[in-house]
């Protein structure tokens, strides 16, 4: 799966999120969002290492389940999972190494 371009209205629940196998990148933002805007770059050069990591860009907002029972707070949250696990967290990133860091805990 490549890296998602627009954050999808439609969410999965925490249940699918929770049941999903292998490395998943959840993001947590809206198209509007400078700080989503931002740290777009940083996630495009971090994918191009990790192609084939599922990528699920999710829109969030007030009264959003999914993002509400992983607590998110500020866009963009990146939420690193593997085995419907979370492995590391980050919020609002500026840089791609650190992304790159995590991706390569969930997806050696």
């Amino acid at each position: 799966m490549a890296m998602l371009t627009s954050y999808s209205e439609q969410a999965p629940s925490r249940a699918e999120v929770d049941a999903l196998k292998g490395a998943t990148l959840l993001e947590f933002g809206t198209d509007w969002c400078g700080h989503c805007q931002s740290a777009q770059p940083y996630l495009t050069k971090a994918f191009a290492d990790h192609q084939d990591l599922r990528h699920l860009k999710i829109e969030d907002g007030p009264g959003r389940a999914l993002g509400r029972s992983f607590r998110v707070k500020l866009w963009p949250t990146l939420i690193f999972m593997r085995d419907g696990e979370e492995v590391e967290r980050l919020v609002r990133p500026v840089d791609a190494e650190p992304i790159r860091q995590a991706m390569d805990r969930i997806d050696p």
